[in-house]
């Protein structure tokens, strides 16, 4: 079973961007479980979002004690609250213009993948709306749901700016994918 908490700050779209994953995993064909929690339930305060995913029905009905990914929409959040449900095999990828290196400094012994989901956004006319460059950067990290099944995902289910939200996308997974590909290469 893969285990994911999507953690960012009310009106940052972590909800929605666990509902997206959701449902591209689901037209994947595998089964789903996802739920979220809000702090305050206000613009800001810390909101999460769980998923389970696995090819039988999910029937476990608890929080995630330990995290295979964590999708961090604020690099301020990577706290000890958030990395409590993270051990060394967990990778994280993380809404961050700071570079692996820094990473490593700060949290060493983690997986952390930080791709600037706010810049590939801006570039391709999202403004501040991150969920479809770090749902893309995800994907490509932890190998699933494939693109294309993401990308449909993004096309049926987001209200508007449907090519802004694939190119977005695709950057995203582009940016992991150089990521992990330097890795590889080391």
């Amino acid at each position: 079973m893969l285990e994911i908490v999507i953690q960012g700050r009310g009106g940052q779209g972590a909800q929605t961007a666990g509902n997206l994953l959701a449902a591209a995993f689901f037209a994947a064909g595998r089964e789903v479980q996802c739920f979220a929690s809000y702090g305050g339930a206000r613009r800001g305060t810390p909101v999460s979002s769980f998923l389970r995913v696995d090819d039988r029905p999910v029937r476990l009905r608890c929080d995630i004690e330990r995290a295979d990914a964590i999708l961090c929409f604020d690099a301020s959040l990577l706290g000890p609250a958030l990395l409590a449900c993270a051990d060394e095999r967990t990778l994280v990828v993380v809404n961050s213009a700071q570079t692996r290196v820094d990473f490593a400094h700060s949290l060493p012994g983690r997986q952390v993948i930080p791709v600037d989901g706010l810049e590939i956004s801006r570039r391709h006319g999202l403004g501040r709306i991150v969920n479809s460059a770090l749902l893309g950067a995800l994907a490509r990290s932890i190998g699933a749901p494939s693109l294309p099944v993401l990308e449909a995902t993004l096309t049926e289910r987001s209200p508007k700016l449907h090519d802004e939200n694939i190119a977005a996308c695709e950057a995203g997974w582009q940016a992991a994918d150089a990521l992990l590909r330097e890795e590889v290469a080391r």
